[in-house]
């Protein structure tokens, strides 16, 4: 694999502070996101305390081929005690802001919608002070599992577009570009309360012009928050990076978005969906919205 150019370099995590997270997650049972997808940032946000909770996992039933997660396992039956466990760990933890995502369920009807609700259900109920954001997948455009997860009225509403539409056939050759368009727009629609939120990664062999369409497609669905992250080569058997792109055009397309009307956007080489999630209680203050 390509060697990592000095921007991209991790500090060394503090293990005492992230193995008394894993020693939470390994005590309940639970995934995350950070570990099965191999973040980058594992130890700044277990150091910090935080994790983005992978639920109904961890195989996964795509197979794209930038991603870590496994998908050569069989997606086994809900687990009812999950949305208990994971309020738990969000207890013990004690997270101001959660985040929750999943691997994909297509072989679920809903996608997995009504898990996500009991999760959400059972935080409120045990952490009322916490918010949650939901990194959701595209549900198969399946609108009334969608629908059943904004009426649990998450804080934020996360659907990653991953990359540029001329990529998809070989970057999420399972996904749609503009079924995932489809999806934040009426999520907008459904709870104008809740906020928007979506991702890309870069480096894969995307233009500068791409990257830009993608973000105005974005606001023009009045999408209000966005992530833009490097792209790594989980292994030998992924997608290799094409580039790796420097922190001055991540500069860049950060002061395009904020001329665009994003209410944040976070675009660095180590940015993550789920990076300083925590930062939207912040733009929550400044950008209140009635439930």
């Amino acid at each position: 694999m390509t060697v990592k150019p000095e921007w991209l370099r991790v500090k060394a995590p503090q293990w005492q502070r992230v193995g008394s997270v894993k020693e939470v997650l390994r005590d309940l049972g639970l995934n995350t996101v950070c570990e099965e997808a191999s973040c980058p940032n594992i130890g700044e946000c277990f150091h910090a305390g935080t994790a983005t909770f992978l639920i109904m996992g961890p195989a996964c039933t795509r197979a794209c081929p930038y991603c870590d997660i496994d998908f050569e396992k069989k997606p086994q039956p809900l687990d009812s005690t999950e949305p208990q466990r994971l309020a738990a760990a969000v207890q013990r933890l004690d997270l101001n802001h959660v985040v929750i995502t999943s691997v994909n369920r297509d072989d679920l009807a809903d996608g997995g919608a009504s898990q996500f609700v009991r999760c959400i259900e059972e935080i409120r109920r045990i952490s009322p002070k916490t918010t949650i954001e939901v990194l959701i997948p595209d549900l198969c455009g399946n609108w009334q599992a969608l629908a059943l997860i904004l009426a649990a009225k998450p804080e934020v509403l996360n659907h990653n577009t991953e990359t540029v539409p001329r990529l998809y056939r070989r970057v999420r050759p399972q996904g749609d570009y503009p079924r995932s368009l489809e999806l934040l727009q009426r999520a907008r629609a459904i709870v104008p309360a809740t906020y928007t939120k979506s991702g890309i990664m870069v480096g894969l062999g995307e233009t500068d012009e791409e990257v830009r369409q993608v973000m105005g497609d974005l606001r023009a669905v009045d999408c209000d928050i966005l992530t833009i992250g490097q792209y790594l080569q989980p292994s030998s058997k992924h997608l290799g990076v094409q580039e790796f792109i420097t922190p001055e055009q991540f500069k860049a397309w950060r002061e395009y978005g904020e001329s665009l009307g994003f209410l944040q956007i976070v675009a660095s080489p180590l940015t993550r969906s789920s990076y300083h999630a925590e930062q939207v209680r912040a733009l929550m203050n400044l950008y209140p919205r009635e439930s």
